[in-house]
């Protein structure tokens, strides 16, 4: 396994796009950092980002899995590039030639697919630590591992979605339609919502069938933060609402993740055995 990653981390580093958005994308990540130095004046009114409680132990652990996903488009568009590269270089073709079988050529893919989520939950967890060390108002032991679990979720819900990506690079062969598919199944998943909620089902019902949907469902994993800050309760509690959000994760919630996982890169090798290269 480790010649199959080599060979992947090769092709990927020779490749100067996938080189600049592999770097930008821990760049962003690093750039969390910055939201630390948000100072701004309205009047009397001081507002200091940091102040409002996003860097506390345990809330960052929430807070930056839940912002940080939003940056993995990044390395969608290195995964799905790096297929179409496979297709369009010929590649694919050599390497089975050279003897890599069609399985152990979507191994390599899906083991790249580990690492790039592995690398990112280890980099989001340095980095919430130092930030959370310096700013946090709680630095005691079992308030800083309170909340870790949000750090084996969040590699979850990027496995399942650089597979589905893996997946629609095989299937389109072109970075530019894979992206735009992925875009459109977004659009389709909204599309789909309404329509049920519209014409068939009420709202509780609707999101019953829609967590079964892969991007709802990865989606799901890590549930928005904001209303947990304290600032927003207190606004909450002034206008006289009350903020009760539940913001677990359930296993049946991680089971669907990982059966879409499992499911994408069985598609994957099922196409690719499938072709003629």
């Amino acid at each position: 396994m480790i010649r199959l990653l080599q060979i992947e981390f090769i092709k990927l580093w020779n490749n100067r796009a996938s080189k600049v958005l592999i770097i930008s994308y821990f760049a962003l990540l690093t750039s969390i950092a910055l939201f630390a130095a948000i100072k701004f004046d309205i009047g009397p009114v001081q507002f200091h980002l940091a102040d409002q409680g996003i860097f506390n132990f345990p809330y960052i652990w929430h807070f930056n899995t839940f912002i940080t996903a939003f940056f993995k488009l990044f390395l969608a568009i290195v995964i799905v590039s790096m297929m179409s590269n496979e297709y369009s270089n010929k590649t694919i073709k050599q390497n089975l030639i050279d003897g890599l079988s069609k399985k152990e050529f979507i191994l390599s893919k899906f083991l790249t697919v580990i690492s790039f989520s592995l690398i990112s939950t280890i980099f989001v967890f340095v980095v919430s630590l130092i930030l959370g060390l310096v700013y946090s108002d709680y630095n005691e032991f079992m308030i800083i591992v309170t909340d870790l679990k949000f750090l084996p979720i969040f590699f979850i819900k990027l496995m399942g979605f650089f597979s589905f990506c893996l997946f629609l690079g095989i299937l389109v062969k072109r970075s530019a339609f894979a992206l735009g598919f992925l875009i459109l199944w977004q659009v389709f998943e909204g599309i789909f919502r309404g329509i049920l909620r519209w014409k068939f089902f009420d709202e509780e019902t609707t999101d019953i069938i829609m967590n079964f949907f892969p991007l709802q469902s990865m989606f799901n994993l890590i549930k928005e933060p904001f209303s947990r800050l304290g600032a927003v309760q207190s606004v909450a509690n002034q206008i006289g609402t009350e903020v009760a959000l539940n913001y677990n994760t359930y296993w049946y919630e991680v089971l669907i993740v990982l059966v879409w996982t499992a499911l994408f890169v069985y598609l994957s090798y099922a196409l690719l055995k499938k072709r003629d290269l």
